[in-house]
């Protein structure tokens, strides 16, 4: 199947937003409810395996985004515009909301290394085998097997995840509801989760509910701000910078600026066409 949409995989699927693509030659191997999916850039189209639900695909991708107002907009800052020339055809994905929660939960304090090496322990252990990778559980596997989560490497965020679980399964948390909010209910709701701050609240924001302006801040992000803008502060000063200046899609500037070495290490080696 072909998408008509306008994408660059590497920088999408390889800057860890999400955590259940792995790419194996020139093709992106991933995991998408059910099925294994294969994403591959080929004569300047993208063309995908695993699945015929060409909506689903496009949904995912946020095929709606308008990459070329939106690099255009963020670009108003010149050091981005830097960036964003060196990367075109990144996207933010529209991840499914209970599983890009409960993947945050666990993220906390891990590198992206870690992060997927957990993630890909847990649906090892509660999701179906569907050929050789594994299935996202649902919170009531989760919920109804809490023994289980000894053997999946959480350390101290195993009892946060469960519970997270268990308020899913028992309707207490419902993600979907969360669909329905402006930025800051969501990001207030999100934050009533027992494990989740400022950072992972502003993370699944904008990868799960497509608040694009959105701006999550971690030390790699602090350091950037500090060093390119000379603003220093709290979440809530740094925050109200960012959205100030980066405007409603600060979450696209954002995902340069975290990968920022990367891409500006790849343009000096090969014209940044391939920055993650």
């Amino acid at each position: 199947m072909i998408l008509d949409v306008k994408v660059s995989l590497d920088p999408t699927l390889g800057c860890g937003q999400a955590h259940r693509w792995i790419k194996k030659g020139k093709i992106w191997e991933g995991v998408l409810g059910d099925r294994i999916i294969t994403l591959e850039e080929k004569e300047e189209k993208i063309v995908c395996g695993g699945t015929s639900d060409r909506k689903m695909m496009l949904e995912y991708l946020r095929y709606e985004d308008d990459i070329d107002l939106i690099y255009s907009e963020i670009s108003g800052d010149p050091f981005v515009r830097g960036l964003a020339a060196a990367c075109p055809g990144m996207r933010i994905l529209r991840q499914d909301a209970w599983e890009c929660i409960a993947t945050y939960v666990i993220a906390t304090n891990a590198n992206v290394k870690r992060i997927a090496a957990m993630t890909d322990s847990v649906c090892r252990t509660y999701g179906k085998d569907i050929g050789g990778r594994f299935s996202f559980p649902d919170a009531k596997a989760i919920a109804e097997g809490p023994h289980l989560i000894k053997g999946c490497g959480l350390g101290y965020r195993e009892g946060r995840f469960v519970e997270l679980a268990e308020k899913v399964a028992d309707r207490v948390i419902v993600p979907d509801d969360l669909k329905k909010m402006n930025y800051e209910e969501c990001s207030g709701a999100l934050k009533e989760i027992n494990g989740i701050g400022d950072k992972v609240a502003d993370c699944i924001s904008l990868f799960a509910y497509g608040h694009l302006n959105a701006f999550p801040i971690d030390a790699r992000i602090e350091k950037v701000l500090k060093e390119k803008y000379g603003v220093c502060g709290g979440y809530r000063r740094l925050s109200a910078f960012a959205k100030e200046r980066f405007g409603r899609f600060a979450g696209y500037a954002q995902e340069l600026l975290y990968h920022c070495d990367t891409i500006l290490g790849s343009q000096a080696q090969a014209g940044g066409s391939q920055p993650i």
